[in-house]
């Protein structure tokens, strides 16, 4: 994933200084710089004396070709030509080594840093909060989500860690509902504002993989495949084979901006994370995620411009379920090569008592694209440079971290409650139940238990022993100890409601009318009739999938 060369030459309307300048902001080398310009200077100049050469040859070819057509001896010019011709091979050899050199360095040299991103190497410290939304959950007494995710029934770490190693898992019953339904109500989410759904390949060429993944993330992140042919890496996210959806097309500017709502597992090594997260599957090696990905002209006004509209998306899909959350603006230091400028939303989880991150969104301009060839517009006279199309990519939901974040913010003393927007994806589940014990100690080593069994712990230790009001006492105690605290206001609105009740409504005429055609057809009625029932059921099916869909597209109409 190279910068344009041409940034580097003064002479074709380039600023090394700007790149410079970039490179020290990133805390990058700024050395690489001035290297690749002496590379470039020489490989230049190559170029030109290879052409010098190859017309000299070409001069005194012609002069042989005359002297022995006129039986003139020409053996000196011979020799001449097969010294030429040396020279040309060892110029042209050297400039394909150079050629090498320079790719590869480019290839380490970031795009260029917006001058809106803070400067310092420490996430920790130097992150800057661009806004918050919502109200953060007091920690006192709440559980954390991998303890909640267990209680549940959502989840089997240790039998996943039997079958396939360190952080995999098992998800089964309300884990699996979950993760389905912030699948589906994703998809639904970015398909009513204008997105295509796509489902990529789960595995990659190396040659195409290495056009949008930086060199650290093939030892860091990504998974090696082998099988018949050449090998290929898994995907670490849908951004990555969306990148190539395009490859070596020309998109007309009349067709852009264009908005795909990748859906994929994605696959990470997670090398970089060693004892990072252990607990849950907040940090795991494979998940599923619903990405943001948007190809626009390539003009860096409308790209800035198309990823501040991405995070909204993002900020409104959160603010549905109901997740307190903020924005930062991630440091110089922490930004990958591809990003000028990257935004996180950090949503809160009361368990841990901190923000955590579930959105990532980056401007990558046409970094990716010049090494995908995907350009647009028409190149107009006097113009030196290609036009490529500038690409962003934001996660919308990561479905394992938004369960996590759920679980924290929605748990009640004997369960997790469900947002009201999730339930058209939950099977109409409103309440999971706790339906089995802790398995982690609490701080003092003692197994945590539920409230029902502190309550039945407590009666037998009350009984006989204190009378009916030390009893109440004793059980306002208990309930005070494990009772949650004033939980996140479910995202409601009477259109909400309404839709709810059209899908019920819905869902009972689909069944009347299904028992109309049953019957119709027991009585041997007519094909007309019978026709004309089926004809009725299917539209009323279709409205009852499109207030399904509505339950949550409708909400968040802009």
């Amino acid at each position: 994933m190279p910068i344009d060369i041409n940034a580097l030459r003064v002479d074709r309307g380039g600023n090394p200084d700007e790149v410079r300048e970039s490179q020290r902001r990133r805390f990058a080398s700024v050395e690489l710089v001035d290297e690749i310009i002496t590379s470039d200077e020489r490989w230049r100049y190559l170029t030109g004396h290879i052409d010098k050469l190859k017309k000299q040859k070409n001069i005194v070819q012609k002069e042989v070709a005359g002297k022995k057509k006129a039986n003139q001896e020409c053996d000196d010019l011979v020799a001449q030509i097969k010294t030429i011709g040396d020279e040309v091979i060892q110029a042209e050899k050297e400039q394909e080594e150079l050629k090498t050199i320079i790719d590869s360095k480019l290839g380490k040299i970031g795009n260029l840093v917006d001058l809106s991103v803070p400067v310092s190497k420490d996430e920790d410290k130097d992150n800057e909060i661009v806004r918050t939304w919502g109200t953060p959950r007091d920690k006192k007494g709440l559980l954390n989500h991998h303890d909640l995710l267990w209680r549940i029934g959502g989840y089997e770490p240790e039998r996943g860690v039997g079958v396939a190693g360190h952080r995999a898992y098992f998800l089964r019953d309300v884990g699996v509902l979950l993760n389905q339904a912030f699948i589906n109500y994703g998809t639904s989410f970015l398909r009513a504002r204008g997105y295509t759904p796509v489902q990529p390949p789960y595995f990659m060429k190396k040659e195409v993989m290495s056009g949008v993944a930086q060199l650290e993330q093939f030892d860091e992140e990504l998974y090696k495949v082998g099988g018949e042919g050449d090998d290929k890496y898994l995907i670490a996210t849908s951004e990555q084979p969306i990148c190539g959806y395009h490859m070596n097309e020309w998109i007309p500017e009349k067709d852009l901006p264009i908005r795909y709502a990748g859906v994929s597992t994605c696959f990470r090594k997670e090398a970089g994370a060693h004892g990072k997260d252990t607990w849950g599957i907040f940090r795991v090696h494979q998940f599923e995620k619903v990405e943001q990905f948007v190809i626009v002209e390539g003009d860096l006004e409308k790209s800035k411009a198309m990823q501040l509209e991405m995070i909204k998306t993002a900020e409104e899909f959160f603010q549905s379920l109901g997740f307190p959350y903020r924005v930062i603006n991630i440091v110089t230091g922490a930004l990958n090569n591809a990003a000028i400028k990257k935004l996180d939303l950090e949503a809160w989880f009361p368990g841990y008592d901190a923000y955590r991150e579930l959105v990532s969104c980056s401007n990558c301009t046409d970094y990716q694209s010049r090494s995908m060839e995907i350009r647009c517009g028409v190149k107009k006279m006097g113009d030196t440079t290609k036009k490529y199309v500038h690409m962003l990519n934001s996660t919308l939901c990561a479905t394992g971290r938004a369960i996590c974040c759920l679980l924290e913010n929605y748990q009640e003393a004997d369960g997790v409650r469900i947002p009201e927007v999730l339930v058209p994806f939950m099977h109409g589940l409103t309440f999971l139940p706790f339906v089995r014990d802790s398995k982690l100690p609490d701080k003092d080593g003692k197994k945590v238990e539920t409230k029902k069994q502190e309550e039945n712990k407590a009666k037998k230790e009350n009984k006989g022993e204190k009378g009916e009001r030390e009893k109440e006492k004793e059980k306002e105690t208990v309930e005070k100890k494990i009772a949650s605290p004033s939980l996140p206001p479910p995202v409601s609105s009477s259109s909400s409601s309404s839709l709810s009740s059209e899908v019920d409504i819905l869902a009972e005429k689909v069944k009347n009318k299904g028992d109309e055609v049953r019957a119709l057809k027991a009585a041997k009625g007519s094909k007309e009739a019978i026709t004309a029932l089926v004809t009725e059921l299917n539209n009323l099916k279709k409205l009852h999938a499109d207030a399904i869909a509505g339950a949550s597209s409708s909400l968040f109409t802009k």
